[in-house]
């Protein structure tokens, strides 16, 4: 098949990381990742190809819009992605599009994105199947009767198929989708999306690290950086509480995306602390992680799911903003694969006990229950309806 996957990112990298994951699962398929947003380093796939349109992000409080090239007006911006997008269907003829998060999300998107829905509706492009791929738990919006049905008036009738990237066990689409009965289209439980670590990444890492015989590995992180810079200093603070008493190494990944003066006063505090790195992006996180014996982190999804695929005990402190990554941890934390952070544990002495409790616990004290197939059963099911849908052709 021939397949164009759209993701943009605008404040963090987990809808990027989680949509590239899907991508690599479409192995046997051309595909052309669009994107859209702030510059990520990702190695994509040989089947992939990226196609990136002129970037827009949003502030840190969803609130505005803007171009990531200075002396870009919004409009410019807009003109051109929509233009360039409508010329790659045409150059591509797609036999498939995934969206991702859109209709449920990235409304800020919809001047480019609905014309394409509309041209695919008219038959522009030929015979192009559309899907939306979606996260497990949505956002609460001001609105939520209105927001529900928007929504449902364009996915009923643009989208042929609805993939919910979660295990339905865990958390299902009408806990933060009132109107899930409304849909009339597919609505698929893929399980979680997460690429698992290889057998070897926690040698590979531990040698690489030079770790003596018995010295915890603890692996600190912020997501995409935008938030959490406040968890991480803190974690810098209560590691050195607990270095004066015993061997640790930490190795902090602020996130790409971290602002400049965050980044330098937590540089400025690593290098007063021992056995401490400090970098902004690895590719390798994954295998940190396999290697780690503490994970300290946001609550995203990429980030919880890496987690309870390296199997490595952690903490975790959900993003305040809005009920997402709270949910997220509260459930996962009742099944006993991770542990929850609240605000005033972001206090050094505190978080020490935390973490040394934690480390005590060990690896098998992670045995959570939850189906982290998702970007093989999303290719499977991708593949059996796409060929189903062509045998019907007359």
């Amino acid at each position: 098949m021939r397949i164009i996957q759209y993701c943009q990112h605008v404040l963090g990298i987990g809808h990027y990381f989680r949509s590239l994951e899907i991508a690599r699962a479409l192995h046997r398929h051309q595909l052309v990742f669009v994107s859209g947003g702030p510059p990520v380093a990702a190695e994509l796939p040989s089947h992939v190809s990226e196609y990136v349109l002129p970037g827009l992000q949003m502030d840190s409080g969803f609130s505005t819009i803007f171009p990531t090239e200075k002396n870009r007006s919004l409009e410019e911006v807009q003109e051109e992605r929509t233009n360039l997008l409508y010329s790659l269907f045409e150059k591509i003829a797609p036999d498939l599009f995934v969206v991702e998060l859109y209709p449920f999300g990235r409304k800020r998107f919809h001047f480019e994105l609905l014309p394409i829905l509309k041209a695919i509706h008219r038959g522009d492009f030929g015979s192009t199947r559309v899907v939306c791929s979606l996260r497990d738990i949505l956002v609460e919006k001001k609105e939520q009767e209105f927001y529900e049905r928007k929504v449902l008036e364009i996915l009923n009738k643009y989208f042929g198929a609805l993939l919910v990237h979660a295990d339905a066990t865990l958390v299902s689409l009408d806990e933060t989708f009132a109107r899930t009965a409304d849909i009339k289209i597919p609505v698929v439980y893929t399980g979680y999306v997460t690429a698992r670590p290889g057998g070897d990444d926690a040698t590979i890492i531990k040698r690489r690290l030079e770790l003596k015989e018995n010295e915890p590995l603890i692996v600190a992180s912020a997501g995409g950086g935008r938030v959490g810079a406040d968890l991480l200093k803190t974690v810098l603070d209560a590691h050195a509480r607990l270095t004066k008493s015993r061997q640790l190494r930490l190795c902090v990944f602020t996130g790409p995306f971290m602002a400049e003066g965050d980044f330098s006063d937590l540089q400025g505090k690593a290098a007063s602390v021992p056995k401490v790195q400090l970098a902004r992006f690895t590719t390798e996180f994954l295998s940190y992680l396999a290697a780690a014996d503490l994970s300290i982190s946001m609550a995203g999804y990429n980030t919880c799911m890496n987690i309870l695929a390296a199997r490595v005990p952690s903490l975790v402190w959900p993003f305040a903003q809005n009920q997402e990554q709270r949910l997220r941890a509260e459930k996962l934390a009742a099944l006993g694969g991770l542990t929850l952070l609240n605000q005033e544990d972001l206090e050094p002495t505190r978080l020490a006990v935390l973490m040394e409790k934690a480390l005590m616990a060990g690896r098998g004290s992670v045995k959570p229950l939850v189906n982290l197939a998702g970007a093989e059963v999303t290719t499977r099911w991708l593949e059996e309806w796409c060929d189903q849908e062509e045998g019907r052709k007359p």
